[in-house]
C-alpha cells in the first residue's frame, strides 16, 4: 500500500505568526507599519477570539499571507486578558506565534496623550493616570507571557521602526536574535535587558578634551576605550558567555536576547563596547545587531 507524505504543519510550512499588543500610546500602530515594510501582511484591532482563524486562514492562503502579523487592541470590546490562552491555542494546532509587547514609561505615556488632547479609552471619567494603571492590570499577563518587550519611553518614530525592522526583517525568524543596547545610567536601566554590562570601570573619554565631543561610533573614542587595560578581556568574557548561552535559549524558544552595556552617559564607552561586542558576536555567527538608546541625549 503506497504511503503518502502528511501534510506540513503550519510551522514546517514556513508560517510566521507575529502578535502585538501594549499600552496604549505605546507606539503599536508604527510598530504595525514597521511590519508591512518587512513584508507582514498586518491586521489592526483583531478581537482575539478570531486569532486562531486568521492564522489559520493565512496557513491555507499561503504566500505573502504566511507572513502575518495581527495587532490586538485592549479598546476591543472581544478583548480578553487571557492572551497567553490564545498563544497556547495557536501552538496547538501548530504554529510557533512571537508575541510583542510594546511598553513606555507613565509619565511618557501622559505626556503623549496630552500632547494630541486624547483621553485615554479607560480612564472613564478619571484621570489618565487612572486609565493607564487600569490597562496595565488588563495586560500584566500578556507582558509576562511577551517574547520580546520593546520600550518605546526613549526612542522616536524612525527609531522604533528601525528596531523592528532588525528584529523581524531579512534573517531567519527562527533564530535567535541578539540586540546590543548602549545606555547611559544615569537615565535608568532598560527595562527589557536579559543582561547588563557595566562599562564604568573603564576610564571615560569624557574627561580628555579633544573627546568629549564626540561619540564611541567615531575611531578616535572607539580605540581610546577599546585600548584601555581589561577592555579586551572585558568585550571577549562576555561573548564567550553569550555564545555559550545562545543555543540553550534557542532550544527553550527564546527568540531575542537583548544585552544591555551602560555607562554614565550612553555616549562613549558603552557605544564603542557596543560596536565591538557587536561585531565580535557576528563572527561566531549569531544574529546581532547594535541599538544606542541614549546617544544624542546630552
Amino acid at each position: 500500500m503506497p504511503e503518502f507524505a502528511s501534510e506540513p504543519s503550519p510551522d514546517e510550512a514556513g508560517t510566521d505568526l507575529v502578535v502585538v499588543t501594549g499600552v496604549s500610546g505605546g507606539g503599536r500602530s508604527t510598530v504595525a507599519r514597521a511590519l508591512e515594510n518587512v513584508g507582514f501582511y498586518v491586521v489592526d484591532n483583531l478581537p482575539q477570539a478570531l486569532m486562531l482563524d486568521m492564522a489559520q486562514l493565512a496557513f491555507e492562503a499561503g504566500g505573502a499571507a504566511r507572513r502575518t502579523a495581527m495587532v490586538l487592541d485592549v479598546r476591543s470590546r472581544a478583548f480578553s486578558t487571557d492572551l497567553a490562552g490564545a498563544v497556547r491555542a495557536l501552538k496547538e494546532r501548530g504554529f510557533s506565534p512571537r508575541v510583542v509587547f510594546v511598553d513606555a514609561d507613565d509619565e511618557v505615556l501622559i505626556r503623549r496623550f496630552e500632547s494630541v488632547r486624547r483621553s485615554h479609552p479607560l480612564q472613564g471619567d478619571g484621570r489618565l493616570a487612572d486609565g493607564i494603571a487600569a490597562e496595565r492590570k488588563l495586560l500584566e499577563e500578556a507582558r509576562e507571557h511577551s517574547d520580546v518587550i520593546i520600550d518605546t519611553s526613549h526612542l522616536n518614530v524612525n527609531q522604533l521602526r528601525r528596531r523592528v525592522e532588525e528584529l523581524f526583517g531579512g534573517e531567519d525568524a527562527r533564530r535567535l536574535r541578539i540586540t546590543v543596547l548602549s545606555f547611559g545610567f544615569k537615565y535608568g536601566l532598560p527595562p527589557d535587558a536579559d543582561y547588563v554590562l557595566d562599562a564604568r570601570f573603564l576610564p571615560n573619554p569624557f574627561w580628555v578634551p579633544e573627546l568629549r565631543d564626540h561619540t564611541g561610533l567615531e575611531e578616535g573614542v572607539s580605540s581610546y576605550v577599546l585600548g584601555q587595560e581589561g577592555a579586551n578581556d572585558f568585550v571577549g568574557t562576555y561573548a564567550g558567555l553569550i555564545a555559550a548561552t545562545a543555543p540553550g535559549f534557542e532550544r527553550e524558544g527564546k527568540r531575542y536576547l537583548t544585552v544591555a552595556v551602560g555607562c554614565t552617559g550612553g555616549k562613549h564607552r558603552s557605544v564603542a563596547i557596543t560596536e565591538e561586542l557587536t561585531t565580535r558576536l557576528r563572527d561566531m555567527r549569531l544574529s546581532a545587531h547594535p541599538s544606542h538608546r541614549d546617544l544624542g541625549r546630552e
